[in-house]
């Protein structure tokens, strides 16, 4: 989080649900035969390549994937997930969940798992749903229902199909809400449209709705459209213990208090694909009972498993250029805040166990004396992570690309309601950096409401935090000291921006985007003006302060009355941009103390 956001999280700390001692919530997981317990992991001694294949019983075999290029020193894993495991998993889930009249609830990454997930969601609905789906298999059958996109799929095919009786339509929709009595009450994604967990895959996305879930005391929303303890159905125990530590530590201690609370920065590996996020080309649902296994240029077996048909397979890698790169960056960062680097990785696992001999060799290049420089299993180091952050203390965790997703949605959800807020810093490997706050997803609203009545109310101050970040990046790279005070100065603009509330209004004819820009630049302007580090950029910019704030209120008011029109931008993807430099600088004023600032 930025200095900015912190402060003013910590001065206007946002609502928290309250813990009960007694919560019935918490983390159910596998405890064999999952992605983590069927692991195997090693690494590359010389680069080759290579293919993956099923052999079945029979000898007769398939190439699921070929031509795979594997690098000196990359490691490479490979593991499965047994479908009778999880479906055995799943009903006694299910059943634990009715005796203790708690909430059913799959939290899954399906956008990002884009193989595995899907196919483990499918799993559930058929579990859940087994006794309704076995009456009418041939009817489901015929539809052509795909259960890996949710119920949801076998809702709509019913709707789309006209040659299906109402009655029969009304008679499995019926056994549906008749099996709803005698199963647990399934967590609500729209309790008012009956919209349930298992509706559809991408509906419940793990790294928010657990997050959020802890925010509101651990509970979610049920049928009754009121907040019940909950089940959380993780089925791969490579991270729940992530969300088993939170949950326990709340239970243990009450909500957090953002007001008080410490902060857990991350750096996560992710350069090349790396790991899990970039194994959906190879993961695989087994064609039938016999071997998958993976095969180098000179017929070398590299991993090989066991498996049953549907049972889900995949290969992950991680090269070494960027391990070595993801080091570096934790050492750096723990030199510069001087906290613990917590490096989340597991001995019982085979694939942390080949990251810890490369993280306890590569740390060895390095200076780390006085650097706290743990190795942690991901239950370990949640649990030091929130005891730190309850006392107020920071941390840094130390991840690959899948715990650096749950990591930095969990901890600033927490800490400051949301995660749009977050800097997101990837320094390159080659010396440059990219940097981000919040996400775009809303902007062609935006665009809509700008076009329909010259009102634009798009945030900016996710550009803001980036651009002091970048400038912070820049001056630690190269010895800037002027990109120093411009960063300094630019936070102080920030904090300034955001305890004000000038962020932009939903209204026409209140403060826009525009507007948003100008307190920006005046907030920063003065801030240039007031430091005395840098007097050259004090006298450069204290002229420029003095006349934004004497001339504020015309300059606000032309902003604001160039709304309540359309507007005609000259197209959507290239615009005119003679048309587009009009609508965004409408204060004459404005535009006149910038040409001469800047003439």
């Amino acid at each position: 989080a930025a200095t900015a956001v912190k402060n003013y999280a910590r001065r206007h700390p946002h609502s928290m649900g309250v813990w009960s001692a007694d919560s019935k919530s918490h983390v159910a997981t596998m405890n064999g035969g999952d992605f983590f317990a069927n692991e195997k992991s090693t690494t590359i001694e010389e680069s080759t390549s290579a293919k993956i294949e099923f052999v079945a019983a029979d000898g007769k075999s398939i190439v699921l994937k070929d031509n795979l290029s594997l690098e000196a020193a990359e490691i490479v894993d490979a593991t499965f997930m047994s479908n009778k495991a999880l479906d055995t998993f799943l009903d006694q889930q299910i059943q634990d969940a009715k005796k203790q009249g708690v909430l059913f609830s799959l939290h899954l990454k399906a956008t990002m798992m884009k193989v595995s997930d899907p196919v483990i969601f499918g799993h559930c609905v058929k579990v859940f749903y087994a006794t309704v789906l076995e009456k009418h298999v041939e009817i489901i059958a015929d539809l052509g229902v795909n259960l890996n996109n949710g119920i949801g799929d076998l809702y709509s095919k019913m709707e789309e199909d006209k040659k299906m009786s109402p009655d029969k339509k009304a008679e499995i929709k019926a056994d549906i809400q008749a099996l709803y009595a005698d199963r647990p009450d399934l967590a609500m994604v729209d309790s008012d449209l009956g919209i349930t967990n298992l509706n559809v895959p991408s509906d419940v996305i793990i790294d928010a709705s657990i997050p959020a879930a802890i925010r509101t005391s651990g509970k979610m929303w049920g049928p009754d459209g009121e907040l019940h303890d909950t089940k959380f159905i993780i089925p791969d125990s490579s991270y729940a213990p992530l969300y088993a530590a939170t949950f326990e530590n709340c239970i243990a201690n009450g909500a957090l208090d953002p007001a008080t609370m410490g902060t857990v920065q991350n750096v996560g590996l992710m350069a090349k694909k790396a790991e899990e996020y970039g194994s959906h080309p190879t993961t695989f649902e087994a064609p039938g009972n016999g071997v998958i296994r993976i095969v180098d240029s000179e017929g070398e077996t590299i991993h090989e498993h066991n498996v049953e048909q549907g049972d889900i397979w995949r290969m992950a890698t991680v090269k070494d250029a960027p391990i070595r790169d993801w080091i570096k960056l934790a050492v750096t960062r723990a030199k510069i805040t001087g906290w613990p680097a917590v490096f989340w990785l597991d001995e019982k696992r085979a694939h942390g166990r080949e990251m810890i001999k490369k993280v306890k060799s590569y740390l060895k290049i390095h200076d780390t004396q006085n650097l706290e420089l743990p190795i942690m299993s991901v239950y370990d180091a949640a649990k030091y992570s929130i005891e730190r952050a309850r006392s107020g203390q920071n941390t840094i965790s130390v991840t690959g690309n899948v715990l650096r997703d749950f990591n930095t949605d969990l901890y600033p959800i927490l800490e400051l309601g949301t995660s749009a807020k977050m800097l997101s810093i990837v320094p390159l490997m080659k010396g440059g950096g990219l940097f981000e706050t919040g996400a775009g997803g809303s902007a062609p609203k935006h665009v809509q409401q700008f076009v329909k009545e010259s009102h634009l109310r798009w945030d900016s101050l996710g550009e803001f935090l980036a651009m002091a970040e970048s400038l912070i990046h820049l001056a630690r790279t190269t010895d800037n000291t002027k990109a120093a005070v411009l960063a300094k100065t630019l936070n102080q603009a920030n904090e300034h921006f955001l305890t004000h509330n000038k962020s932009p209004s939903r209204k026409v004819h209140e403060l826009d985007n525009r507007g948003s820009h100008f307190y920006f630049a005046m907030f920063w302007a003065q801030a240039l003006a007031g430091q005395t580090e840098d007097t050259e950029i004090q006298s450069r910019f204290s002229g420029l302060a003095k006349e934004l704030e004497e001339k504020e209120n015309i300059i606000i008011e032309e902003l604001n009355s160039a709304q309540g029109k359309e507007l005609d931008l000259g197209g959507y993807y290239d615009p005119d941009e003679k048309k587009v430099t009009e609508a965004m600088r409408p204060s004459a004023t404005l535009n006149a103390l910038f040409s001469a600032f800047c003439g």
